[in-house]
């Protein structure tokens, strides 16, 4: 097994350091405007240049989490430093929301709708804030972090096109990165409200939208928790589920709960277990409890980030429980992703595939897809496979 964790950990990490990351430095950055061009084609030409604040704000963080975690290259903080100089300048509302997406120019699209625009916004500003040490930087993380806080019960406000008191519902992916952001900016953060967030956080996700007959996480729930047989209600999203998993390990490991970090690990193979195509291989993007049909008509297409976090979670599952199963499942995960993603022709990975895993968008970014998922999945994967090998 040794010789397999060696070769894995070296693919992860030349597949970062000298495809992924070169690839976006080479040609995301607009040298004109500020900021990144995100829609690439499969060789990286621009084919559109509306900039979104999310993706934005996931680059900054991506670039200043190299320089923070793996070496500090001059380059990496500088291109950091490059998309946060634009998103300081024209990325947010008069109320301090972040917007939605940009002209190229800076000129606002879409209103700030979308509080994960905040979310990045606050990783992308905490994470710099190491690099640089700069108070400015940490005072726009903390801040936008409080905005987020203040909306979590209203995240769309305004812009909300559900009539509320219908169908009240509500949906898991801001608890889930909450688990993740409270972390990211811990120490810009009083210890309190850390420890107070991260409680919320581990019983909205590990209890509220953890539906114990089947074992699995719940889209959306009712306000107080309950189960909404409803087309939302009903909906699966493996990928997020799988992704808030290795978030809660982290947790269970900051709070040292060995039971917390093991009912993540059953839950990820659970999810594993009722997500995967079983005639085709690869994990479904969207199922329903029921078995019904899913209102997403993209429900069987398989998804890059969908993969690489669940490559992420079956390696910390394995690294903090040794279970066998995360291991095995490990491997015919990253068989899958690595035969169908990364395009050794012109760098990168390609995201999206039909259910057969045929290349459905030779596209490289776009309007969800950045520099985020594939060169985080790389580092972490990277960095865990360091720590198994040295538990031998």
């Amino acid at each position: 097994m040794e010789n397999s964790i060696n070769a894995y950990l070296a693919q992860y990490r030349h597949n970062l350091l000298e495809d992924v990351i070169p690839f976006w430095t080479t040609h995301s950055l607009d040298r004109e405007q500020g900021g990144y061009f995100t829609c690439l084609d499969q060789k990286g030409k621009v084919y559109d240049t509306d900039k979104f604040v999310w993706l934005q704000g996931r680059q900054v963080w991506t670039f200043s989490m190299l320089y923070n975690r793996v070496e500090p290259r001059e380059e990496w903080l500088e291109v950091a430093k490059h998309g946060a100089d634009f998103l300081e300048k024209y990325g947010r509302a008069e109320d301090g929301s972040w917007y939605f997406s940009l002209t190229q120019t800076g000129k606002p699209l879409i209103q700030p709708y979308n509080i994960f625009s905040d979310c990045f916004a606050t990783m992308a500003f905490g994470q710099l804030s190491k690099a640089t040490q700069s108070q400015h930087y940490a005072d726009i993380a903390k801040h936008t972090f409080d905005q987020i806080l203040s909306r979590r019960n209203n995240p769309k406000g305004k812009w909300s096109k559900s009539v509320v008191e219908t169908r009240p519902l509500k949906n898991f992916a801001l608890p889930m990165i909450l688990c993740n952001l409270s972390l990211e900016i811990e120490e810009l953060l009083d210890s309190a409200l850390v420890n107070q967030t991260i409680q919320e956080c581990i019983r909205e996700v590990m209890e509220v939208f953890y539906e114990p007959n089947s074992g699995l996480i719940l889209e959306n729930v009712t306000p107080d928790g309950k189960f909404s047989d409803s087309f939302e209600g009903r909906l699966l999203n493996p990928g997020h589920a799988i992704e808030a998993m290795w978030f809660i390990m982290d947790l269970g490991v900051r709070q040292n709960d060995v039971a917390l970090i093991e009912k993540a690990v059953k839950i990820t193979l659970d999810t594993l277990e009722y997500s995967w195509d079983k005639e085709f291989g690869g994990i479904y993007y969207f199922l329903d409890l029921k078995g019904a049909p899913p209102q997403q008509l993209e429900w069987n297409q398989k998804l890059w980030w969908v993969h690489v976090e669940t490559l992420i979670a079956l390696l910390k599952g394995y690294l903090h429980t040794q279970n066998p199963a995360c291991w095995e499942w490990f491997e015919r995960v990253h068989a899958y992703t690595w035969k169908h993603f990364p395009d050794p022709s012109h760098g990168e990975w390609f995201g999206y595939l039909d259910r057969r895993g045929d290349i459905l968008l030779p596209l490289k970014g776009g309007k969800w897809k950045g520099c985020y998922h594939v060169p985080r999945a790389l580092y972490v994967c990277w960095k865990t496979l360091e720590e198994i090998k040295q538990m031998g």
